[in-house]
């Protein structure tokens, strides 16, 4: 007989709840793989539909295949894209492009639109030091709070000669989260930054994920192996 006091026996899950758990376990699986696919092909579609009607008709492979063929588009922007920038690697290429930038500066609001995108397309695609170079610890906001942040370069110029410390100074970026391409330039005595073991691109996932990816991929009470 049993009593109030008695441990009730352990049930098995009901059907229910055992179709629920392998729902969401197919949604963990399929959820990424189906939402990279659909980024992949609506990118290339956008690039095509951008691309393809800039092509004259008897070009287009449309006409030879009889169906329309999705990533054309995309081949024909990276074979121009490369030969427009072998180009402007010339000497003739370069005069063309200040004297381009010369009628450009005569027009006041094209200025200003041209310059703005410029200078974002050279922070985002060029391949020079402007690259984070490692991922760091910072206490911030204040001594105690720990940050994740990113080492951009040394500090120099005004700001190095002015800055009170006796010491090198870091320019340290803190990224928000979960939009780590907004965040806080900081800068910070050399020897109040902790550089961290791993990459950029794992210090980005730990801040985009709010902490639950950590770059050992397990739970974070666990040590990396």
């Amino acid at each position: 007989m049993n009593t109030p006091f008695d441990e009730e026996p352990h049930r098995r899950p009901g059907l229910f709840a055992r179709l629920r758990a392998s729902f969401l376990t197919g949604i963990v699986v399929i959820a990424p793989v189906w939402l990279t696919i659909w980024l992949i092909w609506s990118v290339v579609g956008w690039i095509d539909s951008a691309v393809l009607p800039l092509i004259p008709q008897q070009f287009q492979p449309e006409q030879y295949v009889g169906i329309n063929l999705r990533g054309v588009g995309v081949i024909i922007f990276l074979v121009f894209t490369v030969l427009v920038g072998w180009i402007a690697k010339g000497i003739l290429g370069r005069s063309f492009i200040s004297f381009t930038e010369s009628l450009v500066d005569r027009m006041p609001v094209v200025r200003s639109i041209y310059s703005g995108i410029k200078q974002i397309s050279e922070t985002v695609f060029a391949q020079t030091e402007r690259s984070f170079e490692k991922a760091c610890l910072v206490q911030y906001p204040r001594r105690g709070i720990w940050a994740i942040g990113f080492v951009s370069t040394s500090a120099k110029g005004e700001v190095s000669k002015r800055a009170e410390t006796g010491g090198e100074l870091l320019s340290v970026f803190i990224p928000t989260t979960p939009n780590p391409t907004s965040g806080f330039l900081l800068f910070f005595p050399i020897e109040d930054v902790i550089l961290l073991d791993m990459t950029i691109e794992d210090a980005a996932k730990l801040v985009i994920s709010a902490g639950l990816v950590y770059p050992n991929g397990k739970e974070p009470k666990q040590p990396p192996e």
